[in-house]
């Protein structure tokens, strides 16, 4: 099933600046890869407690509304580099409005075109954000943490079929690089 590719409390996930996914996209039809979305727009709700305890914690949490694909997602990565969990939910507006509810704040938005093709285990992510440019993504979870070095150079193995450099790793999040 296409969704087990985002099952794990872990995810390894190398980001790299590129020019263009043409280049991409033509070696991903080249090898077969499934489209899992093609071009959906995301919108991530990033929230945060009033004292910062998350973020001095190392931890994001968000809600993401796809569109046209319809998935909503709450997610929460960290505090270690490798821990993500999302779960599917069916409200995006009440699952915002439960978390103020709580007391989290709004902290910022933002918005993406992403790309998904899945390719044997992993799954590689196309991103273009106004601001930032076109970034790729290749990415695999798991929920043994055992693995994850072993996925990490696999990862690094897949990216360099593909002509990604090491030159090219982006190792700062989306928010970081726009709030800077």
């Amino acid at each position: 099933m296409m969704t087990d590719h985002f099952t794990g409390q872990f995810e390894v996930e190398l980001k790299f600046r590129v020019s263009s996914h043409q280049p991409l996209i033509q070696q991903l039809q080249a090898r077969h890869a499934e489209c899992f979305v093609e071009k959906n727009q995301e919108t991530d709700y990033f929230y945060e407690c009033k004292d910062s305890r998350l973020a001095t914690a190392g931890i994001s949490m968000s809600v993401r509304v796809m569109s046209p694909s319809g998935i909503q997602l709450w997610i929460v990565k960290g505090p270690a580099p490798d821990k993500c969990e999302a779960v599917n939910i069916t409200s995006a507006n009440t699952t915002r409005n439960m978390l103020e509810t709580l007391g989290y704040t709004h902290q910022q938005t933002l918005e993406k075109t992403r790309s998904i093709y899945f390719l044997g285990d992993f799954h590689i992510t196309l991103d273009t954000i106004a601001g930032l440019g076109d970034f790729a993504e290749i990415a695999v979870m798991t929920d043994d943490s055992q693995l994850l070095s072993s996925l990490r150079q696999q990862c690094l193995e897949l990216a360099a079929s593909f002509g990604l450099q090491t030159s090219q790793l982006v190792d700062r999040s989306y928010r970081e690089l726009l709030n800077n």
